[in-house]
Formats: structure tokens, C-alpha cells, sequence
């Protein structure tokens, strides 16, 4: 589950995401579980995947997340700094906030206004229905498998007010920026012995891995992406 070997990390998140997330570190550091419980009292679908976690038998969770942060420390203090790529463009690309603003457009339409009422019942059916979309492992015990569960639920609910084609713009977008960041590294990296090339760590969330996965598959055009500073 954690690769040792790679030589760049790619993030689902904008320079900006990414400030925020080592912003929200300090923060924590000086008032322990802050984001957490103010995310579980905030009656959103992501309060209800944070109860719904802090129910199960596991270390966490936890705002923000610990696992980018320690890839970020990693990638920070390794090898005199290893290259990082926020994945998601900035505000300020025309294409991106025109995505944004069709998404906001399509989220306050009435009828996803009202999906919003019975928010609670639609996660308990939306949790259920998630159920078979996890597989089994026999390193997986049943909180982790639960939690699998309950998250597939929340990403699924999370989506829910996306229609097919922003969706997948949204993911043709992010697998051209994933290729144009793998490129970069392998431009700039110097590898004298030619053995292999550069292997760049993309985390992702478990429910969006096959449809990215099927955008990288499609060859689809990178774009040019650079590491952060």
C-alpha cells in the first residue's frame, strides 16, 4: 500500500489545495482534531464519512489528511527534495473555473436542491449500494473493509450532482495534467544508468482510480504541468 520506490509525487490537489493542507497541519498541531470534529458537527455528506469512520475500529480520521502529509514530508526531505505536482489547476486557468462555475450551476438546480432534504436516508441507501462495489482481501479486516465501504459511498454522493459529461472532463483533465507532471519528471531527472525510468506516486482516492485509470489508458494528450517553487 506504500510504495518505497518513486522519485516524484502528484497530488489531486491545486498550489493552493496544497498550502491549505499544510496550513491545516499546523492548526492541528495546536488544537488537536480541530478540523475533524468541525467537519463531523457540519451536516455535510463529508461530516457524515467522518462519523461514520470514527464509528469503526481504526486509527483516525483525520483533517487533514495524514497520508498526503507524510508523502509531502517525505518528498520535502528526501534526496535534497524530491519534485511535487499539484494535479488540480489553479483559480486562474479559464478552463478550470469555467468547469467550476458549471458545476456550481448544476449543484443549485432545484432538484439537486432538493436531493440536499434527505441527505441522511439517500447516504444509508447510497452506503448500502457501495457494499459491492469493495473487494475482499485477506489483508483487509472488516473496519478497513467498512471503511472502503464508506467511502466509496461518500465519493459516490459527493458526485451525485455531476452530470456524466463534467465528470468526465474533470477526469480527462486531471490524467492529462497526471501525464504532463510525469513528463516533466522524466525531463528533468538525471539518470545516468538509463535502467529505468522515473516512477511518479499519484495517491488517489479508491473510488476515482478506474475512471482515471481508464483516462491514462485512453493516451490522452498530456499537459504541461510543473513542480511546485
Amino acid at each position: 500500500m506504500r510504495p518505497r520506490d518513486w522519485d516524484g509525487l502528484a497530488l489531486i490537489l491545486s498550489g493552493d489545495g496544497l498550502d491549505a493542507i499544510r496550513e491545516e497541519e499546523i492548526q492541528d498541531q495546536h488544537s488537536h482534531g480541530v478540523h475533524t470534529e468541525s467537519a463531523a458537527a457540519s451536516g455535510t455528506t463529508l461530516g457524515m464519512l467522518v462519523k461514520d469512520l470514527q464509528d469503526l475500529d481504526l486509527e483516525g480520521p483525520a483533517i487533514p489528511d495524514p497520508e498526503p502529509i507524510r508523502l509531502l514530508h517525505h518528498a520535502e526531505n528526501s534526496r535534497g527534495g524530491m519534485p511535487v505536482y499539484p494535479i488540480e489547476p489553479e483559480l486562474d486557468d479559464e478552463n478550470w473555473a469555467d468547469w467550476l462555475a458549471r458545476c456550481a450551476d448544476q449543484q443549485v438546480r432545484l432538484t439537486n436542491l432538493i436531493a440536499t432534504i434527505g441527505r441522511s436516508k439517500r447516504w444509508a441507501k447510497t452506503r448500502r449500494a457501495a457494499i459491492p462495489k469493495v473487494g475482499s482481501s485477506r489483508c483487509v479486516d472488516a473496519d478497513l473493509g467498512a471503511a472502503a465501504t464508506v467511502c466509496a459511498a461518500w465519493w459516490l454522493e459527493e458526485g451525485s450532482a455531476l452530470t456524466p459529461e463534467l465528470v468526465a472532463e474533470r477526469d480527462q483533465r486531471l490524467a492529462a495534467r497526471l501525464r504532463g507532471a510525469l513528463a516533466n519528471l522524466r525531463d528533468s531527472r538525471i539518470d545516468e544508468s538509463e535502467a529505468s525510468g522515473p516512477k511518479l506516486l499519484a495517491p488517489i482516492q479508491q473510488a476515482h482510480l478506474p475512471a482515471l485509470k481508464a483516462c491514462l489508458e485512453s493516451h490522452i494528450e498530456p499537459e504541461g504541468v510543473e513542480a511546485e517553487g
